[in-house]
């Protein structure tokens, strides 16, 4: 079987390691032990070509792809309520990195077949991964594969490939000059990527870990099952580890800066092709990042995972 294909699992073992990191962004910490049971995961994210086949099979509907419900986005424009998502669009210069709505554009008309909005196709990007999904969307095709999305304990042991501690998914040294290890932003963010860069890449261009899967940093964040906390929950009084530990429940993953929307969210892992370590260095294992579970992006795919033997 080709391992490329995303069928193919990879057995991550039963495993102890020290999930998260203390030594990054706040909602890394605490840096705690956990264990995990064994479980498969896909080599690589679903592709374009992948989701195409749950699409025809199924005659699924993304949310990217269903207008919106007017009560649920209050004072939005008409326009901003048709069937869309959200796309990057790089500036024509340097620009302040604290405000991301310079260098992001609701796209009526976007969705998985369109990535780049009205106009684009994913032909030629079969084995690209598939963005604009929702969380929902993501399920959906994990149910029809017979397998389930990953926990965020699960995809970060898989990430660290047995180097427990590790900053990166190939050790602890950042990337040389000139390497190629992972589809991140190289080149001036966000106006200016270098050649190769700046956008999703097939899949498995980039070297395995060491446990053989691909992309795991960078390319697209992946959705996981856990809802998200501002921090991990963890005991650090515990005298054990805690086994295939959860996040917390969905109300407290709402986001408090944004209390007009009471629309949970899950725990997105391994950075993108946006992750620039000038703005946001979030390609390793340890980093996580809230993801709303109503909206798709182009920068957000997913891979399956299977805990049958």
């Amino acid at each position: 079987m080709d391992t490329l294909t995303g069928t193919a699992l990879r057995r991550i073992p039963a495993q102890s390691y020290t999930m998260g990191s203390d030594r990054h962004y706040a909602e890394e910490g605490p840096a705690h032990r956990v264990e995990v049971d064994e479980f498969g995961i896909e080599t690589v994210p679903v592709t374009n070509a992948q989701y195409a086949d749950f699409v025809n099979d199924t005659g699924h509907v993304t949310v990217a792809e269903r207008p919106l419900d007017p009560a649920d986005f209050p004072g939005a424009p008409a326009e901003n309520l048709q069937p869309g998502s959200m796309v990057f669009t790089g500036t024509p210069g340097p620009v302040d990195l604290r405000h991301l709505n310079q260098w992001w554009r609701w796209t009526p008309g976007a969705s998985w077949r369109h990535p780049d909005g009205p106009g684009s196709s994913v032909a030629g990007r079969e084995r690209h991964p598939v963005v604009h999904v929702a969380y929902e969307d993501a399920e959906a095709y994990a149910r029809w594969a017979g397998r389930t999305l990953p926990t965020e304990a699960q995809w970060e042991a898989a990430a660290r490939g047995g180097l427990d501690h590790a900053e990166f998914t190939w050790g602890d040294h950042p990337e040389p000059a000139g390497g190629r290890l992972a589809n991140y932003w190289h080149g001036d963010f966000p106006w200016r990527a270098d050649t190769g860069y700046g956008t999703t890449t097939a899949v498995g261009s980039f070297p395995p870990n060491a446990y053989g899967l691909h992309d795991m940093a960078g390319n697209v964040w992946e959705w996981t099952t856990d809802w998200y906390g501002e921090r991990h929950a963890a005991d650090e009084h515990s005298c054990c580890a805690p086994k295939n530990p959860r996040g917390p429940e969905p109300e407290g993953s709402y986001d408090a800066r944004q209390p007009q929307f009471r629309i949970p969210r899950k725990v997105i892992k391994g950075g993108s092709f946006l992750c620039a370590d000038s703005y946001c260095r979030r390609y390793r294992p340890a980093a996580r990042r809230p993801h709303m579970i109503d909206t798709g992006m182009s920068h957000i795919g997913f891979r399956c995972v299977s805990t049958s033997p």
